[in-house]
């Protein structure tokens, strides 16, 4: 059968038998390149953060279908998809925030706060590779408003380790709600 152009590469699965314990020195080091990143995020160092991210990842958000209980493993459909990256397109998205005023929609930027919990981490079939599972709570404010929004998430990563440090290789953000509560996806979860 042959793949659908659309789907994403599957990602590694999260076998309890490869679970990393939590508190160990590569537990560790998975949770400060979570919040290091969140902090970029936050404080718009979005070139820093390109110097974090591989150069053949995949990042993905797909939609998400409310379904009946019996029905959950069609609760999120990768054939479409809100956001469908690879490096280059994340390029060209940072550029257009940094670099021009085409991006009205982040100027004046919104002000986020990434908030990363629940972290798992997994050994893969590939030694320099670890699955990294999370949850995200980001807040976000825009303009003058006195509301926010928020957007409940899990993220499924992969962090690669290689010689200048750990890279984000691939990326899936399953948002909670299947209708956003946001404008636009004009930023990276």
């Amino acid at each position: 059968m042959e793949k659908n152009p659309l789907e994403p590469r599957p990602l590694p699965p999260s076998l309890r038998a490869n679970r990393v314990p939590v508190g160990s020195p590569l537990y560790n080091d998975m949770v400060e390149f979570m919040y290091d990143e969140a902090e970029l995020f936050d404080t718009l160092r979005l070139r820093d953060w390109i110097a974090m991210v591989a150069k053949d990842i995949e990042y993905t958000v797909p939609l998400r279908h409310t379904r009946a209980t019996r029905d959950q493993d069609k609760s999120v459909v990768r054939t479409v998809q809100h956001m469908y990256d690879d490096y280059r397109s994340i390029m060209l998205r940072v550029m257009r925030v940094m670099d021009t005023r085409s991006a009205w929609g982040e100027d004046p930027p919104s002000r986020t706060k990434h908030m990363v919990s629940n972290i798992r981490v997994y050994r893969t079939d590939k030694e320099d590779e670890f699955k990294v599972h999370s949850y995200l709570l980001m807040t976000r404010n825009r303009f003058d408003h006195d509301k926010f929004d928020l957007i409940p998430c899990e993220r499924h990563d992969v962090i690669r380790k290689t010689e200048s440090g750990y890279q984000l290789a691939r990326r899936e953000v399953i948002i909670d709600q299947a209708v956003l509560g946001t404008p636009n996806l004009g930023i990276f979860l």
